[in-house]
């Protein structure tokens, strides 16, 4: 009998406008781990970069893609405590909006669109049987 392999998202590229501008938001702001930061050439420059804790990254820097800066939406960082975690990005100077209560979860939806989420919310909207349309369906 085959084993079924497991299959793991570990990268998404994310265009920028400015690498070392959006390097230094995610390492010295956010808090995301520098995994590597390689100029091949003139043309390509590879910045690895992972949130604590998670087992996937994402790569921002030069001639890795050709979407346009900001053209990515629907990212999500999951959190188990959002309180805790907003607190922490207000005290790391980040600009994060409130956080919003919604029926599949709450949220801090930051400048660029991407979210935060609380997985509590989410593990409690599904333990009680609801079901939801929205982004996390």
């Amino acid at each position: 009998m085959a084993t079924e392999i497991e299959w793991k998202l570990e990268l998404v590229a994310v265009p920028v406008s400015d690498v070392d501008r959006a390097r230094s938001f995610y390492v010295d702001q956010v808090g995301f781990h520098l995994d590597h930061d390689h100029q091949v050439n003139d043309n390509l420059r590879f910045v690895q970069l992972t949130p604590r804790g998670s087992g996937c990254s994402i790569a921002i820097g030069q001639g890795i893609t050709q979407a346009a800066p900001g053209s990515v939406e629907g990212l999500q960082l999951v959190v188990t405590d959002i309180q805790q975690a907003h607190a922490e990005l207000k005290r790391r100077r980040v600009e994060a909006s409130d956080i919003e209560s919604l029926p599949w979860g709450d949220f801090v939806p930051d400048l660029d669109r991407r979210l935060l989420r609380d997985l509590l919310t989410d593990q409690r909207h599904r333990d009680s049987g609801a079901r939801s349309a929205g982004p996390i369906g």
